[in-house]
């Protein structure tokens, strides 16, 4: 338990240190925290259960919704949470260790983490598409409740 804790902080904290990079203004760095280290913990405890694949999809979906809900609340544009906030599940590893495979004729190993690795941003990209096929409005259904009442 206690290291999933440990990665979830540190998940959320790659995740402001990459908002930072790109230059999102540092008002918004808690929210995008949120973002990662809850996304990096679905990732966490679907993983188990289910295909890398998979948990990659179902965490990327939650980044996507968090990201709309947020951009939404605060009023700013989705891919100030979006960019930052997919960072931690990204293949980037798998990638790396596959051309690490390959350069040391290890080619049954490259193959299967370069697989692993195209999955994992396949389901990213389908997971992006699949959230942002939800209509704006059903973000802003109580946002637009608050506002009104004031």
């Amino acid at each position: 338990m206690l290291h999933l804790l440990i990665q979830t902080c540190a998940a959320a904290m790659a995740t402001v240190g990459f908002s930072l990079l790109f230059g999102v203004p540092a008002h918004y760095y808690p929210s995008c925290a949120l973002i990662g280290g809850v996304s990096w913990l679905a990732y966490l405890l679907l993983l188990p259960y289910s295909s890398i694949s998979i948990a990659t999809f179902a965490a990327t979906v939650i980044v996507i919704l968090m990201s709309r809900w947020f951009a939404v609340r605060k009023r700013c544009p989705v891919t100030i949470f979006l960019i930052s906030g997919i960072i931690p599940l990204v293949p980037g590893a798998g990638i790396y260790r596959a051309a690490y495979y390959t350069v040391t004729d290890q080619l049954y190993l490259a193959v299967q983490t370069g697989f692993d690795a195209v999955k994992m941003a396949v389901a990213i990209v389908l997971g992006i598409v699949f959230v942002f096929e939800i209509p704006q409005t059903v973000f802003q259904i109580g946002n637009q409740r608050a506002h009104q009442k004031h």
